[in-house]
């Protein structure tokens, strides 16, 4: 078996790369792909490469990896989070299992945390909003109709010929702009065979339909990872009413300055992750392994997934369960699930 490649140069795509090069890479990761696709890619090629927001590693000239990020923003108790969408990794057949996707990744969370330095009303967690260029561009599709209220947006499409009403976005503020959205699609009920909507678990829509007219057809996981640990928790809401002080070690080996011993504090609905000394009074973040076994012992110790997880509201004991979390005690943890309390959701894919 071939070792790792060393001579792999990583580096963000360039208007000047060969765009069929990246193309028959995605192929050969993913594929093939059916020619109208194929040719509308092609021509939006150079457009996303110009961005900086792509990476690719080449071994020479050739591409063998590639992986691109979206410029997000995420809702967490109301507040938004700068997020990266990672999107399009791929790794070609020859390379995979070498190490090139892992050291492709471990360059594209260096440019996102670079970077990354209607959902707060209802003080969401998970729905992303993306840069207006972005929307624009959507909104810009022949076949998309869509309207603005004052305080919500709607937006959908016919397909299969007009068969079926696809549901992108039904979002407000005032239960009488929901019930009108809502009504405006059911008045086509007469034309409509099926209506695909998507929405979040708590929507209002599932108490709107007087019979169990409404059924989820499809669920989907999403990839949550922290970059800036310390940011993350500075950004994010937490419930006004939940007090914590808590001391936990963070082991995170793509991301060295996420490592160390912090405390993390929440109270009156924000949160800090502080580092702390070491015995010696230097900063004990991205320190690596604790220095006392009296610390790593009482200290809830988590890596970069658990991290991600309670993050998104996943309980302590699951986390305990999944061998994502250790130390720490049961009154950490309890205050902890009640801080990070959440049921996240997202509606879109990238």
């Amino acid at each position: 078996m071939a070792g790792p490649p060393d001579d792999l140069e990583i580096r963000p795509l360039r208007p000047g790369d060969d765009p069929e090069a990246q193309l028959d890479l995605a192929e050969r990761a993913f594929g093939s792909i059916p020619a109208p696709q194929r040719d509308r890619r092609l021509r939006s090629l150079p457009g996303h490469m110009a961005t900086g927001r792509s990476l690719g590693a080449f071994a020479g000239r050739r591409p063998v990896a590639g992986a691109s990020f979206h410029d997000m923003r995420q809702w967490w108790r109301g507040r938004p989070v700068p997020m990266a969408g990672v999107a399009g990794v791929m790794v070609a057949p020859e390379y995979r299992g070498r190490g090139a996707g892992r050291r492709l990744m471990t360059a594209l969370l260096d440019e996102i945390a670079v970077l990354g330095r209607v959902h707060e009303a209802a003080r969401d967690c998970g729905p992303i909003t993306r840069d207006a260029a972005t929307v624009a561009e959507w909104l810009s599709g022949p076949d998309l109709y869509a309207y603005l209220a004052e305080d919500g947006f709607l937006a959908y499409q016919w397909h299969h010929g007009n068969r079926d009403l696809y549901v992108e976005r039904a979002e407000a503020v005032s239960g009488q702009t929901v019930r009108a959205f809502w009504a405006h699609l059911g008045s086509y009920a007469s034309v409509a065979e099926k209506v695909y909507a998507r929405t979040g678990p708590a929507s209002a829509l599932w108490w709107l339909t007087g019979e169990r007219d409404a059924s989820i057809e499809r669920r989907s996981r999403w990839m949550l990872r922290g970059v800036d640990a310390a940011a993350a928790v500075a950004v994010r809401g937490f419930p006004a009413e939940v007090s914590v002080r808590v001391r936990v070690r963070i082991a995170d080996g793509a991301r060295l300055p996420n490592s160390g011993r912090w405390q993390l504090t929440v109270a009156g609905g924000a949160g800090t992750l502080e580092p702390l000394a070491d015995a010696s009074g230097a900063p004990a973040s991205s320190a690596g392994p604790a220095s006392s076994a009296g610390f790593a012992s009482s200290a809830l110790t988590l890596g970069a997934r658990g991290l991600a997880a309670l993050y998104a509201g996943t309980p302590l004991a699951t986390l305990r369960q999944a061998g994502l979390a250790a130390g720490g005690t049961p009154a950490d943890d309890a205050a902890l699930d009640a801080a990070f309390a959440a049921t996240p959701y997202m509606l879109d894919a990238f």
